[in-house]
């Protein structure tokens, strides 16, 4: 796979085991697929945490498991893709996980992941990693919102089809989630050439932006 001459600062930090790598020389945006599942995670009646869970396109999946079949064996172990999930996560804090929660209005703070893993499944490298509340949240502090994007939309992520795009472990009864997708719809690509959808508007873009949000699926979840 060609590697393009220049990568956005978001993915050569944010994979540095060679999702950066993984762009083409094509001039489009996003260049990385999600699929993308959240389980919200609840102790004592409080909500606790966060597991994303993210489900890569084909594309990328062989390009970064290249080399990592470390006996040979034909098959990629939990153990010999440890080491990507770990570098993986942990380069993701900058950019706050691209996972973005809100209670009652009031964005939330994540401690350090725990428990990264990865695995295949089928033809996709699955990723998923456990993100801490740093302050637990009581029941009746209002309906939580979670979003999950790349403000560069160099990554496209989109929540699963299907009950499991959003699950609810330990949660007080009666609490129930609900997914609701983006009024804008998200293009295959967004070519440059096209009015504003240069390289170096894309090239431009940094974790703070605001660009790849009108893209991003919502999960709500509400308790009585």
């Amino acid at each position: 796979m060609p590697i393009a001459a220049h990568v956005p600062n978001t993915l050569a930090l944010l994979l540095a085991a060679g999702l950066a790598c993984a762009a083409t020389a094509a001039s489009a945006h996003p260049h990385v697929w999600v699929t993308a599942k959240a389980q919200f995670v609840y102790q004592d009646g409080k909500l606790v945490g966060v597991r994303d869970t993210w489900s890569f396109d084909p594309e990328y999946t062989a390009f970064v498991t290249q080399g990592l079949d470390a006996n040979k064996d034909g098959t990629l172990s939990p153990d010999e893709l440890a080491g990507l999930a770990a570098e993986n996560t942990a380069n993701l804090a900058e950019f706050g996980y691209f996972t973005k929660l809100k209670v009652g209005g009031k964005e939330q703070a994540f401690a350090d992941p725990k428990e990264p893993a990865m695995r295949l499944e089928g033809k996709a490298l699955v990723m998923s990693f456990l993100l801490p509340l740093k302050a637990p949240v009581q029941k009746g502090r209002g309906v939580a919102a979670l979003e999950v994007y790349d403000p560069t939309y160099f990554v496209a992520f989109s929540f699963a089809e299907g009950a499991d795009a959003a699950t609810l472990a330990g949660a007080p009864q009666g609490c129930a989630a609900t997914v609701t997708r983006p009024k804008t719809e998200q293009p295959r690509t967004a070519e440059a050439g096209s009015p504003g959808m240069t390289e170096a508007f894309f090239d431009a873009l940094t974790a703070a932006s605001s660009y790849g949000v009108q893209f991003a699926s919502r999960i709500l979840i509400a308790c009585p």
